[in-house]
């Protein structure tokens, strides 16, 4: 049995590499004590991953509102997760005065590409999925005769 196939083979690479990077950055950061800023750049990435993957994953919850409606409530519920973490941040650590900004700025623009690919991918799966009911109702009725 093969684990990794065509299929799957960009996502298992993906979440190696994840995997891989994150612990030797972890355990870099363990041996040395220090983080540096290379190192806290990519748990920041990881963090925003999680924080995307986390408010797309919910839209089955917001599915009352319009498609826009949705978009802006799971982005401005990113985007307070956002500020309420640099807040506490700023508590420990300094941040720059353009720190708030830039944090959301970076987060934004891969948001937005990951959000599109996310819901158009779901589009097309609702819509496979509706053809797939057309050709059931269709061979049910045809079975009745």
């Amino acid at each position: 049995m093969k684990i990794v196939n065509k299929k799957n083979i960009v996502p298992v690479i993906c979440v190696t590499y994840t995997f891989v990077s994150v612990s030797l950055t972890a355990f870099e950061v363990l041996v040395t004590g220090k983080v540096s800023p290379a190192q806290l750049n990519l748990f920041l990435f990881l963090i925003f991953s999680i924080l995307g993957v986390g408010v797309l994953s919910q839209h089955y919850r917001l599915e009352r509102f319009s498609p826009v409606g949705m978009l802006l409530i799971q982005y401005l519920c990113a985007v307070a997760v956002i500020i309420a973490g640099t807040k506490i941040a700023s508590c420990f650590a300094y941040i720059h005065p353009h720190g708030l900004q830039d944090l959301i700025l970076s987060f934004s623009v891969p948001y937005a590409i990951g959000a599109a690919i996310y819901y158009i991918s779901l589009w097309l799966e609702v819509q496979r999925q509706n053809q797939i009911l057309q050709e059931i109702k269709k061979d049910g009725k045809n079975k009745d005769c």
